[in-house]
This record gives C-alpha cells, sequence and structure tokens, in this order.
C-alpha cells in the first residue's frame, strides 16, 4: 500500500534551485534513506512532506488520515516539565481512559441494586477497557522506562527539568516521545546524532521492529545498512532510487553511472562519426553528396542525445609521512584523569605500534577526546606516564575544529602554518578539498562545520605526520568524502588512533577496538563487527590475559600482530585483484566497440586481429575472476 508519492517537486530559494525533479513512493513498512552531498535538500524535502515548507512545483499524494510523526535535527520540548512527565504526556489520553475506569468502578460500587444502570455501566467498562489494553495501558509506563534507558537517560536525569537539557539531549528526548507516538510514517532527519553507540544499536532494533514506514536523512551508513531496504539519492536536484541498504546502493550506484557513461560515450563516438561523414559528403560539392549530407543530418537532428552523467564532487587526497617510526609508537601507562572531584577514566594503558590501526569507543562523558587531549600534551593527566617512541610526528583532528581562527580566511588559515610553500601550492592542497577560486578568501567563521572539517584535514594532509590522532573525523563530512577519507587512511603508512561512533568508518578502517571505561581500556582484535560479536558471547578482551607469562605475551602479541599483518596483505591482495578485473572489463569494452564499428570490417586482417584480441582479453578476464574469487574464498 502506497502511503507517500512525490512527483516532481520543486523548490528554490531566490535565484538558488534546490529540488528541480524530486520524485519518491514509500510503501507502508518501507523504511527508506535520503541520501545526497550536505546542501543538497534534504531536509527541504523532508520539510515538504512534513508540511513545513511548500514546494513551488510538483504534486505530493499521501493516504487519506496518514498520521506524521517529524523529528527534526534541533529538537523543542514543553516548559515546565521534567525528562519523565515529557515522555509520560504522550500517554495522557491513556491515563484520562484510566481515570475514566476507575470513576465507573465506583459508579458501578454505588448503583449495585440497578440492574438495568448496572448493565449500562457494564458495557462501557467493558467497551473502554478493551480501548485501554489496545492502547497499551497495562504497560506504558515500562514502555516509556525502556525507551529513556535505550537513548541513554540515567534514572537520576528523569526528574530534571527537560529545558534545562543540552541540545543533544533535548534532540533525543524528541526522538523518544515521537516514537512513543507510533505514527504511520516516520520522518527522521539525523536520528543518531548525539546518540552513543548503545543508544543506536537500540534503536536499530526499535525501526526494525517498528510497524509503520520510516523515512530517514542519515550520514551513518551502518545504521542505514541495518534499517533501510531503500534508498533515494538526491542528486543535483533531482532523485534517483534504489533498492536494498546503503551498501547495495553504492554497487548499484556505481554500476548505473557506468553503464549511462558508457552508452554516452558510445553515443558521443557516433555522433562525431556521423559528423565527420557529413563533412566528407559536403566537400565533394555535388548534388548527390550534399542530399546524402543533408539526409544524414536530418537523423542526428532527431535523434534523443543523452544527458552527460554528472556526479557530485568529492575530495581527493592522501596522507603521507616524512619520515618512519621505531616499532614502539606510543606507550601509556596507568593514566588517569578526573574534573571537580569526578573521575573520568583510571589505570588507562595504551600500546601503539607502528602500522597499528585503533579504533577508541565507549560511553558518551567516559574521557575519550580527554584522554587524546592527554596523549597530545594539551592537557595534564591526573596520574600516569605518556611515552612516544623515535621519530614519531603526531597529528591531530580535532572535532570541535577549535584550532582554527575565525579572524583568518581559509587560505591564510593553511598558509600560516606552511608558510614555506608557493601560494599555488596552498591552493592547490586547498583545492583537493573542494576550495577553489574566491572560496578560499572566505572567513574561517562564515564556514560550515563540514567546511571547518576540510580545512582541518588540509592542513593535516600537508604536516605528514607519521602518528595520527582522529577525534570524530567523519563528523559533518558528507558520505562520499567519508569514503574518500577511508581511502586515504587504507593507503596511510603510519600508526592511526581514532575515536568514532561511525561504525562503518570503523569496519573499514580499524584492525583493533579499544573500549575505554572508567577502570581502565579493553581491546579487541578486529573491526567494530568482530568486537560486537565478541562481546555479544561474552568473550574475554584480547587485551585481558594475566595467566600469560610475559613470554608468552610477547609470543602472543607477535602472533596478533602476524595475523594482523596478513590479514592486511589479503585486504590488498583482494582490492587489487578487483582492480584487475575492473581495467580488463574496461578495456574488453572498449574492443567491443570498436568490434561494433563497421570502418573496422574494411581491412579485414585488421578485424581478425581484432577480433583474436578481444577473445583473448575475455580469456583473461575469466582467468582474472578465477583468482579473485580464490582469494574472496580465503578471506
Amino acid at each position: 500500500m502506497i502511503l507517500l508519492s512525490l512527483q516532481g517537486i520543486q523548490k528554490s530559494f531566490g535565484a538558488n534551485e534546490v529540488l528541480r525533479d524530486a520524485s519518491l513512493v514509500l510503501q507502508d513498512g518501507q523504511r527508506m534513506a535520503l541520501v545526497g552531498v550536505n546542501g543538497c535538500g534534504k531536509s527541504t524535502l523532508m520539510k515538504i512532506i512534513a508540511g513545513l515548507e511548500s514546494s513551488d512545483g510538483g504534486v505530493m499524494t499521501m493516504q487519506k488520515g496518514l498520521k506524521l510523526g517529524y523529528l527534526a535535527q534541533q529538537g523543542e520540548v514543553g516548559e515546565g516539565r521534567t525528562v519523565l512527565e515529557e515522555l509520560e504526556s504522550v500517554f495522557e489520553p491513556v491515563v484520562r481512559m484510566e481515570e475514566q475506569l476507575r470513576a465507573l468502578e465506583v459508579q458501578m460500587a454505588e448503583c449495585a441494586q440497578d440492574e438495568d444502570m448496572l448493565h449500562r455501566l457494564g458495557s462501557q467498562y467493558d467497551q473502554l477497557t478493551r480501548d485501554f489494553e489496545r492502547a497499551n495501558g497495562y504497560g506504558w509506563r515500562s514502555t516509556v522506562q525502556g525507551v529513556l534507558a535505550g537513548l541513554g537517560f540515567r534514572k537520576e536525569q528523569q526528574g530534571q527539568l527537560a529545558s534545562l537539557l543540552s541540545g543533544g539531549e533535548r534532540t533525543r528526548l524528541c526522538l523518544g516521545r515521537m516514537l512513543l507516538t507510533e505514527p504511520d510514517l516516520l520522518l527522521l532527519d539525523e536520528p543518531t546524532n548525539h546518540l552513543d553507540l548503545k543508544s543506536i544499536a537500540w534503536l536499530e532494533n526499535y525501526l526494525r521492529a517498528y510497524k509503520g514506514a520510516v523515512l530517514l536523512i542519515s550520514h551513518d551508513r551502518y545504521f542505514m545498512d541495518h534499517v533501510c531496504d531503500r534508498v533515494c539519492e538526491l542528486l543535483l536536484g533531482a532523485t534517483e532510487c534504489y533498492d536494498g541498504n546503503y551498501t547495495g546502493y553504492m554497487a548499484q550506484r556505481a554500476e548505473r553511472f557506468e553503464i549511462r557513461m558508457k552508452a554516452y560515450e558510445l553515443q558521443q563516438k557516433e555522433i562525431a562519426r556521423q559528423e565527420a561523414i557529413i563533412a566528407r559528403y559536403r566537400q565533394f560539392n555535388r548534388e548527390k553528396s550534399i542530399k546524402a549530407a543533408e539526409s544524414r543530418e536530418k537523423r542526428l537532428e532527431k535523434l534523443e542525445r543523452l544527458e552527460k552523467p554528472q556526479d557530485e564532487s568529492a575530495i581527493h587526497f592522501r596522507f603521507d609521512i616524512r619520515r618512519r617510526t621505531g616499532e614502539d609508537v606510543l606507550m601509556a601507562e596507568e593514566l588517569s584523569k578526573g574534573f571537580d572531584g569526578r573521575t573520568l577514566f583510571d589505570h588507562v594503558k595504551l600500546h601503539l605500534r607502528a602500522g597499528d590501526r585503533v579504533a577508541l569507543i565507549g560511553d558518551n562523558g567516559v574521557g575519550k577526546s580527554t584522554l587524546l587531549k592527554c596523549l597530545i600534551g594539551e592537557m595534564k593527566p591526573d596520574g600516569g606516564t605518556i611515552r612516544l617512541g623515535s621519530g614519531v610526528d603526531i597529528g591531530y583532528y580535532d572535532q570541535h575544529q577549535a584550532h582554527l581562527h575565525d579572524s583568518k580566511t581559509v587560505l591564510d588559515e593553511v598558509w600560516d602554518d606552511f608558510h614555506r610553500l608557493e601560494q599555488s601550492e596552498v591552493r592547490g592542497a586547498l583545492g583537493l578539498f573542494l576550495f577553489t577560486g574566491d572560496e578560499v578568501l572566505m572567513p574561517v567563521s562564515t564556514l560550515s562545520g563540514g567546511e571547518k572539517g576540510r580545512v582541518a584535514l588540509t592542513k593535516l594532509m600537508l604536516r605528514k605526520d607519521n602518528l595520527l590522532l582522529l577525534d570524530e573525523p567523519t563528523n559533518h563530512l558528507d558520505m562520499d568524502s567519508r569514503e574518500v577519507l577511508e581511502s586515504a587512511l587504507a593507503e596511510f603508512p603510519g600508526t592511526i588512533l581514532a575515536i568514532s561512533h561511525d561504525r562503518y568508518f570503523i569496519n573499514r578502517f580499524a584492525e583493533k577496538v579499544c573500549v575505554l571505561e572508567t577502570g581502565g581500556v579493553k581491546e579487541y582484535l578486529g573491526n567494530y563487527d568482530d568486537y560486537f560479536e565478541k562481546i555479544n558471547r561474552e568473550q574475554e578482551p584480547d587485551g585481558d590475559a594475566p595467566a600469560l607469562t610475559r613470554t608468552a605475551l610477547e609470543k602472543e602479541k607477535r602472533r596478533s600482530r602476524e595475523e594482523e599483518k596478513r590479514l592486511k596483505e589479503r585486504r590488498l591482495a583482494l582490492q587489487k585483484a578487483e582492480e584487475s578485473v575492473l581495467k580488463a572489463e574496461e578495456e574488453a569494452a572498449d574492443l567491443e566497440a570498436r568490434l561494433a564499428a563497421p570502418e573496422t570490417y574494411q581491412d579485414a586482417e585488421k578485424a581478425a586481429e581484432l577480433a583474436r584480441e578481444y577473445q583473448r582479453k575475455k580469456e583473461e578476464i575469466d582467468r582474472l575472476y578465477r583468482a579473485w574469487e580464490a582469494l574472496e574464498s580465503e578471506a
């Protein structure tokens, strides 16, 4: 059953056309993700659906009586209510039903001798009881508590005034309130913002079991993989929809783009060939040849020309290092830190070795960012020691971009730190991060969060440090930019320690997960999925092995490093095999196009050689596929 249909929705703000042809169909029970680069109009389209914005054109139809629930990125709460009362307010009709039931019970007790009245009151009571049960009258209080716990609200917070919560906490509370209303269609704009990993996992399970439909905007690719069954991409003001989750969408998107580009290029070649033939006919300047030229021109004019496929720009860069480190990169022993009498963490032990890729995760407020600031020397720990190995250069990425200067231009912000570079070199580096022309003269104070992040990444790339400490590096980046960042980190020859809530990102780069807790750090080998599987099996952390001797422990660490190295080599081999297959298929497609051209057969010997070359290329592709499949079966 179709709940929502959009056809050709248009929206402009002044001369800025945001939406020109937005179309989608949402079925009952579907979970659709709305994706696209920052600023492409996703939130605008969702506000149009929610009735908060009007469209300039197009048609929107909804199922009659459709109940919508809309969560904006910034939520609003009522004045004077506590956190608990804010969620309990959803069930005010149920509370009134319960009061009516109690009142009917009193009335029935008072008129026990009047059978007719008792019968009428009993019928009302019976109907009201059924309505009360359908509205979760006996279980709504525990449902509220479950939502509060799932979204990370502690018991002691429930009596706090909702208006005194931070912005992120208010958004979480609004999300909980909306989920409890159970609308037919949930409209969620960045629902995982301000949630820790436990709360995101809870929300995933909640939405998967949700009876209604969901349309959500998110940059959390792991979340979309686990929740969504359809993806709608907004690209240059128009939409295109794909079946499946985020990973399926990425594969289909690349495939569709290649098919369209190949069709466009083949048509352009054919147009160029026809125009060359027309030009030759006209050169003959004879009546017959001129008629032939005019005939071909008419056919060419009637040809429905394909538009060149367009893709949004994506950043393109790589990290390099000035020098190599020794085997031991960073050693921290018994670190502790607290504020105002409250301990954030204690007994923290970290040992980073050359080439390590470590994700640092933990609950909100446990002190992950503080730990990184202690490691770079920006804060002093209350106890413990930190030692750096030989030749270590630390590069630090701050999620809040506190090291950027609002008063400077983008160009000066970078150039002042790298004054030995020529202006053209600085502009070139900024160009890799999509700052071109006069954009480099914009004040840093006017930049969005994503733009500030790209400035910080530009500086980090130019530093060429061999140890990267990254605090939420994917925050504010669109999905294409995140993919490029992950590729750059995969090729980075140094060592990485990154704080992140982005599980997709952790899966792509991490070879070890460290969980920061108040009492120390627990280590798990592998990426996020490996960590999640281990904690679900209640397996001991890989870093806790007190029964081993020092010698046995060193052997175990050596085996772990060798296993990590072997896995890394296998992934690289798999990547190279995939690239070889793609390259060979491109070459085969080129040969196929040449074989399809009529002029090829003017030279029989050349045509035969081309056919043999094409056959050899097909055999090569078969061999490459077998090699690729063999590597995949080993992985």
